[in-house]
């Protein structure tokens, strides 16, 4: 009898210990992960939808891991010894939300630039020429009223939707997301470093959508606002505006059918932009 309660005892003590030693484990881990979380260099994101518009990041990298999640691929190396993300989110809006938040979530950015090239919506800008988005639009949010049959289509009266984002449960409407004033400073203050072109603060358009349509082109520029369209910057700057990250728009033209420029070449407008990029990144770390 003595010895059954003798090994009751032990085996209580033996269960106690254990668990004690569990939860120092386990607070230690705790502790480990949020001083590392705190001593975290967070890295500025940089943002092109293909190969022409990243290369010239990776070539400034030169040393990088290259990292692939689901469809989307990351390199992770430094430019100007300043920590980056370069991530190649694929063409169109609905891979450039998913590449985004998978971005955020893995890596942790301070700031996110997406730049790229982009279509000529404005007369007065010239291919090789590079647009600062103060701010984004989802052009290609609109809705139509209503026609009987018969009626047809009438394409200049469609009308743009807003954007619904939920802020401490409230519903906010954003017709439009802005880029970060300060990365706008930042960026601007570095445009005579841009040996290409003009650099001039405009408003970009996103849509999955090319439009050559001349009318068609002026119709949203005079409508809407917007200096360039391209297929990706309003879907990036949503979900950076979900996840309050912030967000710089960059886009430097490759063709336009309004400017009467004879030249389309986008993998140049893609050196060009990226070479930009970088020295908008050499402006941030310091």
């Amino acid at each position: 009898m003595r010895d059954l309660m003798k090994l009751k005892v032990f085996t209580a003590m033996l269960i106690c210990a254990l668990v004690l030693a569990g939860c120092s484990t386990a607070t230690g881990e705790t502790n480990v992960s949020k001083e590392d979380e705190q001593n975290e260099v967070q890295p500025i994101a940089i943002q092109g939808a293909m190969d022409v518009e990243i290369s010239a990041l990776l070539e400034e990298m030169k040393d990088y891991k290259e990292e692939q999640h689901g469809n989307y691929t990351f390199y992770i190396g430094k430019i100007a010894g300043t920590p980056v993300v370069v991530s190649r989110t694929e063409v169109g809006m609905v891979h450039a939300a998913a590449s985004t938040t998978v971005l955020i979530e893995k890596y942790n950015p301070k700031a996110i630039i997406n730049q790229g090239t982009a279509g000529g919506h404005d007369p007065d800008l010239h291919v090789f020429d590079t647009v600062i988005g103060t701010e984004v639009m989802n052009i290609g949010n609109m809705r139509t009223e209503h026609l009987d049959e018969g009626q047809g289509m009438k394409p200049d009266e469609w009308l743009f939707m807003s954007t619904d984002m939920r802020e401490d449960g409230e519903e906010v409407e954003y017709e439009t997301f802005e880029s970060d004033p300060e990365l706008v400073k930042i960026a601007l203050s570095v445009a005579d470093q841009y040996k290409y072109g003009e650099v001039v603060e405009g408003k970009v358009g996103s849509a999955d959508f090319w439009n050559r349509e001349i009318d068609r082109i002026q119709w949203f520029h005079e409508n809407a606002g917007t200096s360039v369209e391209e297929m990706e910057a309003a879907s990036v700057a949503q979900v950076a505006k979900g996840f309050n990250v912030p967000y710089l728009s960059v886009r430097t033209v490759s063709n336009s059918e309004v400017s009467n420029d004879n030249i389309e070449d986008l993998e140049t407008a893609g050196q060009y932009g990226a070479e930009y990029a970088v020295e908008i990144v050499k402006a941030m770390s310091k």
